[in-house]
C-alpha cells in the first residue's frame, strides 16, 4: 500500500502537469538565406529572400511542446556578387523555390503561462522535409533547370560515383527565439532557426568539374554552357577547366536559415474567460 501511494505522489504532479496543456496556431513571416558553395558566408550582405508559413504547436506542459509547420521561401546566391576573385572567375550562379515541412520538440527556458509567466526565451530541434529544384539564366537569358543537365557528370555512367540528387531531401532544423504573451489570447515569437541539409547540390555545385567534350556529347551544349560559366567574364583566361579541376566543396553540406516573426492564436486561453474571473474578481465564497 505504501508503494502504492508513493508511487501516485510521484504521478500527481505529471497529471497537473498535464492539464497545463495548450494549443497554438498561426503565421509565420521572415526572411532567409543560404550558406554553401556560391555563398561561404554565413550571413552575407546580399541573397536575402521573404519567406513565409503556418506553423501548429501543442505544449504538453509549460515547458515542453511539439510543434509542425510548413514554410515556403527563394534561396540563391552567385558568384558575380562575391568577394573572392577564384568565385568571381567561376561565374556560376543558381536559385530556388523551397518549400518545407518541418516537426520539432520546442523547449522553453521558463514555464510561460497565460496566468503565470507571459514571456521566455527558448530553443527547438527537427526533422524536415524540403523540395527544391535549382535554376539559373542561360547566355541568352532564359531559366533553365540545372539538375537534368548533370552539371558535374551526375547519373553518367563514365561517372560512376556521382549518382543524381534527390529534389526532396531531409534537412535537421535547430535554432531558438523569444516569445511573449500580447493580451491573453495572442503569443508572439521572434526566432532565428537554421537547416542544416542533408544534401551539397542545394546549389547544383558539389565537387569537381567533369570533362566538358563528354559532357556535351551525353547532355547537349546547352549542359556545357552551364556546368563551365568562367568563359563568359571579361578577364577570362581562356583556359577550360580539365577533368577534375575544382568546382566546389565537397567537404560539407548545404545549409538555409530563417529570421521569422510569428504570430499564434493561445487556444487553451482563447474562449476560457472563467480563468480570467478568477484572478480579476474578488472571492466572497472560499
Amino acid at each position: 500500500m505504501k508503494r502504492l501511494l508513493y508511487s501516485l505522489a510521484l504521478f500527481l504532479p505529471l497529471c497537473l502537469q498535464a492539464q497545463q496543456d495548450h494549443h497554438e496556431i498561426g503565421l509565420t513571416v521572415g526572411a532567409s538565406n543560404y550558406y554553401g558553395d556560391l555563398q561561404p558566408k554565413l550571413f552575407p550582405n546580399y541573397g536575402y529572400s521573404p519567406m513565409g508559413g503556418i506553423v501548429y504547436k501543442y505544449f504538453f506542459s509549460p515547458h515542453v511542446g511539439l510543434r509542425v509547420g510548413a514554410s515556403y521561401t527563394n534561396l540563391t546566391a552567385a558568384d558575380s556578387l562575391s568577394n573572392i576573385p577564384e568565385n568571381v572567375a567561376r561565374n556560376l550562379s543558381f536559385t530556388t523555390h523551397l518549400f518545407e515541412l518541418h516537426g520539432a520538440l520546442e523547449l522553453n527556458f521558463w514555464p510561460v503561462e497565460i496566468l503565470k509567466k507571459k514571456a521566455t526565451p527558448y530553443i527547438f530541434g527537427g526533422v524536415s522535409v524540403f523540395y527544391f529544384n535549382p535554376f539559373a539564366d542561360n547566355n541568352a537569358g532564359d531559366k533553365v533547370y540545372l539538375r537534368p543537365l548533370s552539371t558535374e557528370g551526375e547519373g553518367l555512367s563514365m561517372y560512376p560515383g556521382r549518382k543524381q540528387y534527390s529534389l526532396a531531401n531531409l534537412a535537421f532544423p535547430f535554432g531558438g527565439g523569444f516569445k511573449f504573451f500580447i493580451g491573453k489570447t495572442i503569443m508572439l515569437t521572434t526566432e532565428l532557426g537554421f537547416r542544416y541539409t542533408n544534401t551539397d547540390y542545394l546549389d547544383d555545385v558539389s565537387k569537381t568539374y567533369v570533362n566538358l567534350d563528354t559532357l556535351q556529347a551525353h547532355k547537349g551544349l546547352l549542359a556545357r554552357q552551364m556546368s563551365f560559366r568562367g568563359n563568359t567574364v571579361a578577364n577570362w583566361s581562356g583556359i577550360n577547366p580539365d577533368n577534375g579541376f575544382q568546382r566546389g566543396d565537397p567537404t560539407g553540406n548545404d545549409w538555409y536559415w530563417y529570421a521569422n516573426i510569428t504570430v499564434t492564436v493561445y487556444f487553451r486561453a482563447f474562449g476560457n474567460p472563467r480563468q480570467y474571473l478568477k484572478t480579476k474578481c474578488p472571492q466572497l465564497f472560499r
